[in-house]
Order: C-alpha cells, then structure tokens, then sequence
C-alpha cells in the first residue's frame, strides 16, 4: 500500500493525473494551509478564503488531465492569486455599478488597466525571485533601459555574462506567465 504522504511533488502529480483520489486529497492536506493563509491575507475574509480556495481545488480536480503543472506549490498560489484578483475586479465592478445607479457617477477604471496592474504585479514578484545578479541586470535593462554595455560596464562582468542573466529571467518569466495564460484560460472556462 502507498504511503501518499511519503511521495514526492513529481510522483503525487501523474497519480493525480490518473484521477487517484488519494492522491488529490493528500496535494489538499499538503496545501490547503497555506493556500487558505494566502488568500485571508489577500481578501481578510474566512469565507471567501474557503470559497476561493475550494474553487482552486476543484478546478484542479475538473482539469487534472488538461494542465501541465512544472510547480504544484507555484501553479496553486497563482491560482489563488488570480481568483482573488478575479473576485476583487467583479466586487469593484459591482460597486461601480451600485454608485453609477444610486449617484450617476461615470468613473470606471478599465478593465485592461486591472489586468495590467495586475500583470505587472505578477512579474514583480518572479523578478523578486531571481537570483541576485540576475534580477539586477534585469531591473538595469527593463527598469533602468540600459545597454547590455552599460549593464557590463556598470557591475563590472562581461557584456556575455550580461546577456547570459538577462536569457535566464525572460525564460523564468516567458514559462512563469505561460502557466499564469494556462491558470487564466481555466478560470475563465469554469
């Protein structure tokens, strides 16, 4: 008999794939914690946690075989952190629309401006993640627009060395806003 609580991140994921319920209820108990912890922070609302927690879960269980999942702990924090992102912009949008009717007020904030605060807040967060040197030759070439020769220049390295850390973060953030695509796509069809 398999000790679920015994298997690793890889192995609990393909029995997950082949729709083992214990193996789904042993990824809830390693998670559900912390993914509750994350989304109380976020919204300071037991109940909504649960709500957006549980939706995570089972969207995870629906879609078993149609994600592709690199992180399990990773793709589960983005996904409470888009549906809180999702509840919040539904909740100001039912104010808007409250205040527009009681007070005729036409201030909106678009849509696409949600999503692109939204977005960049994502991205900071990964480029937070990077290891030093890399996360400063990106910020010196994103935030600072500098050269790859300025960059080299600037830290004292080789104008490759620059290259070789601004490659490493656009990959991290090209595969880290691919599951982010993947996450959208699937709350988006619930």
């Amino acid at each position: 008999m398999t000790r679920y609580a015994d298997i690793d991140e890889v192995e609990i994921l393909m029995l997950l794939i082949t729709g083992d319920e214990q193996a789904f209820t042993e990824i809830y108990n390693r998670y559900w914690k912390r993914l509750m912890a994350l989304a109380y922070s976020h919204t300071k609302d037991k109940y909504l946690a649960e709500e957006i927690v549980q939706e995570v879960f089972l969207s995870l269980w629906n879609r078993k075989k149609a994600v592709e999942i690199k992180s399990l702990n990773a793709y589960l924090a983005t996904a409470v952190k888009f549906s809180i992102f999702k509840h919040i912009n539904s909740r100001n949008r039912q104010a808007q629309i409250i205040d527009r009717m009681t007070k005729h007020a036409v201030y909106e904030l678009p849509d696409e401006l949600l999503q692109a605060k939204f977005l960049e807040e994502y991205v900071n967060q990964i480029v937070e993640l990077l290891p030093a040197k890399c996360k400063l030759v990106y910020l010196y070439s994103r935030k600072e627009e500098m050269s790859v020769q300025e960059i080299a220049s600037e830290m004292n390295i080789a104008g490759k060395t620059v290259e070789a850390h601004l490659t490493k973060a656009l990959k991290v953030l090209r595969l880290n806003l691919k599951e982010l695509l993947l996450i959208v796509f699937i709350l988006n069809s619930l």
